[in-house]
């Protein structure tokens, strides 16, 4: 069981996600601090570790849209949290699955802050209304590379796998 702990619109751009202003601080070990950093209450959750990992995000369409800022995949993969959105920006998408960040496309997602989500390979139920929503799964190389936790971590894994032949 997943609980919601931020919901958002459509268009939530990279500047909101991950604000150009810290664009200096690029590393995967310090952009979480400033992760949604103008939604202030949320962006102090964060900091104070008040969410378990694989707490989730959910927002409408075109969730990262803006510019090509991988920070803004970062910042939220530094948290553990899920994204599981109606639609995705493509080149946020892609970031997302580079980088190891968990996200669920479900078009049809209707869920409220506090909720409790069930996420599968093919829905996301929502516990607390008892409605369930198809997903629409990635295509299996990019899954692939999002569980193996990115793309240097997928690559490094067969790699090793090669050697071993």
């Amino acid at each position: 069981m997943a609980t919601v702990v931020f919901t958002a619109g459509d268009d939530v751009s990279t500047d909101a996600i991950y604000p150009g202003r810290f664009m200096a601080t690029v590393l995967p070990s310090e952009t979480p601090q400033f992760c949604f950093a103008d939604e202030k209450a949320f962006n102090a959750a964060l900091q104070q570790k008040s969410f378990a990992p694989g707490s989730v995000v959910v927002a409408g369409q075109n969730f990262g849209c803006g510019s090509s800022r991988e920070q803004a995949a970062s910042t939220l993969n530094g948290h553990d949290l899920v994204v599981v959105a109606r639609g995705f920006a493509r080149i946020f998408l892609q970031n997302s699955c580079n980088l190891g960040l968990r996200t669920i496309i479900c078009p049809t997602i209707e869920a409220g802050l506090n909720d409790e989500l069930e996420l599968t390979p093919t829905h996301v139920r929502n516990v607390t209304t008892g409605q369930a929503f198809p997903i629409v799964p990635l295509p299996p190389a990019r899954q692939a590379i999002i569980d193996a936790g990115g793309l240097i971590a997928y690559t490094r894994t067969r790699l090793v796998a090669e050697r071993s032949r």
